[in-house]
């Protein structure tokens, strides 16, 4: 892709330059998958900037949902969720460094893949839960086991939906706390950006020695928002090209298409989680891109996207976006 070469990645990473090698982060490998993204656990993998990472993720659910008979709340023990690969040290990653972390191509794993899509017990955007106290009982469990292929999400006979794969959940580790794998922060964490899939780029803080990178929860296919609180989850092989850009302090996460910058923001309410996101994509174009600051902020008045991740999640997560057309 013609745009990578003059991408923030490649203009500024320590291993533009380098070929790099190609590592396998099997299921062997990995052993036990990580629940939490922090300083603490012992690391799977040593590579350097500009290293090529080959990943076997899991479903969100560790593939304990197998049928479309199974109940949630007797296969599943909450919050042992979202299991993520990883931790990966990155050679000389240091506080005050970014991760640029480039998602090449995303295939389903698996002799007869399979999507999972259910219902979950007080659990998603239009059911009480546990930050959203009612009296009502809860949403009937449902399941849906869902034929895939790297064209299409064969949902029904009635409705097949385009492949569209991205990575649900993506992060350094925060300096000091241990932050369950649900939950989005500016660490990165369980964001669900569907942007966040093939040819993109996110930009990760680094804030502990070796950034200590963790990946994992891809899924096929997701609206704006997902909205029942789970998106077709299936198990992957995901390949990914890490480097490093020294001395490139970012407070939340970032993310680069061919055709967009976009400032990712997490928290509650939604409409905070949008001025994170918006605040920080206009300080990123004033002192990146030399805009002034108050006209920026008209401007994206104007062509400003935004994205909606999840508002299902213990935080929220938006993305605030400029084409890069109105860049020039």
């Amino acid at each position: 892709m013609n745009w990578l070469k003059d991408s923030i990645m490649m203009t500024k990473g320590v291993g533009k330059s380098s070929e790099g090698k190609t590592h396998n982060l099997t299921e062997k490998i990995q052993g036990t998958y990580q629940y939490t993204m922090g300083p603490y656990s012992e690391p799977v993998m040593h590579i350097k900037p500009g290293d090529t990472v080959v990943v076997e993720t899991r479903d969100a659910f560790e593939g304990k949902i197998q049928k479309e008979t199974d109940k949630p709340s007797e296969k599943l023990e909450m919050p042992f969720l979202n299991p993520q690969n990883g931790p990966i040290m990155i050679e000389g990653a240091e506080k005050g460094d970014a991760l640029a972390v480039y998602i090449d191509k995303m295939v389903p794993r698996g002799n007869n893949p399979l999507g999972t899509c259910c219902m979950i017990e007080e659990f998603g955007a239009l059911t009480g839960t546990t930050y959203t106290a009612t009296l009502n009982d809860p949403l009937p469990e449902k399941v849906r086991k869902i034929d895939l292929d790297e064209k299409n999400v064969y949902w029904s006979d009635r409705i097949t939906l385009p492949y569209k794969p991205h990575i649900g959940t993506l992060s350094c580790s925060p300096e000091i706390d241990s932050i369950n794998s649900l939950t989005p922060d500016n660490h990165g964490g369980n964001m669900d950006l569907p942007d966040m899939g093939p040819g993109s780029i996110t930009y990760l803080p680094v804030r502990s020695p070796g950034g200590r990178l963790f990946i994992g929860d891809a899924h096929a296919c997701q609206g704006d928002g997902e909205v029942c609180g789970v998106a077709v989850e299936y198990p992957t092989t995901t390949t990914i090209k890490v480097d490093l850009i020294k001395n490139y302090t970012i407070e939340w996460p970032r993310l680069e298409t061919e055709d967009m910058l976009m400032a990712i923001g997490s928290t509650r309410p939604l409409e905070d989680a949008t001025r994170i996101a918006y605040r920080e994509l206009v300080r990123w174009l004033a002192k990146d891109f030399k805009f002034d600051t108050w006209d920026i902020y008209m401007i994206l008045s104007q062509v400003g996207k935004v994205r909606l991740g999840n508002f299902v999640d213990p935080k929220y997560t938006v993305g605030a976006g400029k084409e890069k057309k109105y860049l020039k």
